[in-house]
């Protein structure tokens, strides 16, 4: 069964070089290059041409961007939000930076719930998470030319906060925001298999899906408004 298999692998190769009229190839092509070329690796943009370029491309995908000064600006910035739209429930990451923000105190209408922070369990809280409406998150890294944005995983980081609130608000400290994606990946090989996060999430804008007839719908599988809080 295996030699009838290959055999049939070979004259289906063979039929589709037939058909575009050339040589099947039969070994591997020489590969000269290896990853990215020298003159990338070393190409970097200043802060202000980062945030500038990192809105640009965020916003295209049908993100929102504001650039904050400082932790407070973008307490008051998510707590305004969360009036205008009548938020009743918010859960965020239990990261210190967040806590500081002091949503719960400035929220009194609104439930506000650190992931895990009562020891209920993923189920318990991925289900809050889906109720939620909004998710606030801190940023690991960001990357000015995808207009991208890394979240990693934890006990404390459930992805959940991420992935499952209708409006997501991430905050991203300007030291953060890299240029290339090339500067943020070699820190997850550095770690190795066995120290990893249990999950690396790239988000590039609200949820966005369409079909094969060009359908394009928002926040099917993801939050439908994203904002991005460059702070700093």
């Amino acid at each position: 069964m295996e030699a009838q298999s290959k055999a049939k692998q070979e004259q289906f190769m063979d039929r589709i070089a037939q058909r575009l009229n050339r040589p099947r190839m039969i070994e591997r092509p020489a590969q000269p290059f290896r990853g990215a070329p020298d003159f990338w690796r070393t190409f970097e943009w200043n802060e202000q041409e980062r945030i500038e370029r990192f809105t640009q491309n965020f916003l295209s995908v049908g993100g929102h961007v504001k650039r904050l000064g400082t932790m407070e600006e973008a307490s008051s910035f998510i707590t305004a939000k969360a009036r205008e739209l009548d938020a009743k429930y918010i859960v965020r990451q239990q990261e210190s930076a967040l806590e500081q923000l002091g949503l719960e105190t400035k929220l009194a209408q609104a439930q506000v719930s650190a992931w895990n922070s009562d020891g209920s369990g993923p189920d318990f809280w991925k289900a809050r998470a889906a109720e939620a409406d909004i998710g606030v998150v801190m940023a690991d890294y960001a990357v000015a030319y995808t207009g991208s944005v890394a979240v990693l995983s934890s006990p404390y980081k459930g992805r959940s906060v991420s992935l499952l609130p209708t409006v997501l608000m991430i905050l991203i400290p300007a030291e953060r925001l890299k240029t290339r994606l090339g500067e943020v990946l070699p820190e997850f090989d550095e770690l190795g298999q066995g120290r990893l996060p249990a999950g690396i999430h790239f988000i590039s804008g609200p949820s966005r899906s369409s079909d094969i007839e060009n359908d394009l719908t928002i926040g099917v599988h993801g939050p439908g408004i994203v904002y991005a809080l460059i702070v700093g």
